[in-house]
Parts: C-alpha cells; structure tokens; sequence
C-alpha cells in the first residue's frame, strides 16, 4: 500500500478509481483527481506548499513533486502524462501535456496545452511553453508546433494506456485479495 502522510496539518486527498502503487509517496497538500495513476518509486511531496492534480493523469516511475515553501505550486490540469524519473517542481503543466522520460521542469514553469517536453529536457524556471509545440534540450526550446489533433491523439493514447495499465494492478490486487 503506497505511503500516504499528513503533514502540517494536510491529508492527501485521492480521487476516485485512483491506483497508487505499493511504494509511491504521497505527502502533505496533494489532491489527485479520478481515474489517474501514480507509479512505483513516485513522490508527491506536499509539505512546503499544495499540488493540484487533475483527472486522467499518470505520473510514471520515479518521478518527484515538489515545490518551494510559500513561493510556488503545482498545478496539473487533465489527461496529463509524466514520464519516468521526471522532476517537476512548482510548474503549472495544462491539460493533455506531456512530459518526457527524464525532464526537469522548474518553478513557475507553464507548460500549455497539449504541449511536448521532449525526454531529457529542462525547461527553465519562468519558461512558458506555448501551448501545441514541442521543446526539447538543455535548456530546452522551442522546436517547432504540433498539429493539435495529432498532439491531443498521442497525448489522449498515451493517458488511456496508463488508465489500462493501472486496471491490471486493481485486478491483481481483488485476486489476491489485497
């Protein structure tokens, strides 16, 4: 069962048909919205200041949240994917982004809608990602727009394959009677 843990006074909050995995982290000011799926290995770390998660997302494997204490938040909007070991911290990502495997995304960061953070990217803290482009690098730039109906199939696909992953664990765990 994931670690879930109030602090100063926050509980988490999980949404409905929501999977956690046995070994994420979820701490403090953190709201998960329905239907999302947090990883193995993740941290959500609410301690200094809230994180905000909408419904459909995943946060894959190892990746970390956090924030600065009274400086900034996180705010993660809808249908959003965040790859594996990715760092976001106090960065605003709307809804159906993705960020790519390994990507640093810092504070006071927006990413917009239906954007792509290439794997490996860091976006700068104050860099506003518009939304439909692809940025890729370190630092990471702008690399060039993206169809938006490309950009929000191969977001949206992304999003219900870990919404299909997750339902394997759920099913496992009624099996064994977890």
């Amino acid at each position: 069962m994931a670690l879930i843990k109030s602090v100063r006074g926050f509980t988490p909050k999980i949404g409905e048909d929501t999977y956690l995995a046995e070994n994420a982290t979820i701490i403090g000011d953190v709201e998960i919205g329905k239907g999302c799926s947090i990883w193995f290995g993740t941290i959500l770390r609410g301690d200094v200041n809230s994180i905000r998660i909408g419904d459909g997302v995943n946060i894959q494997d190892g990746s970390v949240l956090h924030t600065l204490y009274e400086k900034s938040t996180i705010e993660i909007g809808n249908e959003v994917s965040v790859g594996h070991n990715v760092t976001i911290h106090g960065a605003k990502i709307c809804d159906g982004a993705l960020i790519g495997m390994g990507s640093v995304v810092l504070d006071h960061a927006v990413i917009g809608e239906g954007a792509i953070i290439a794997a490996g990217s860091v976006v700068l803290s104050k860099t506003i990602v518009e939304p439909g482009s692809i940025y890729a690098g370190v630092p990471a730039k702008f690399v060039k727009k993206v169809d938006p109906a490309q950009s929000q199939e191969i977001n949206q696909r992304i999003a219900r394959n870990y919404h299909m992953y997750a339902s394997w664990y759920k099913e496992e765990e009624t099996e064994s009677g977890k």
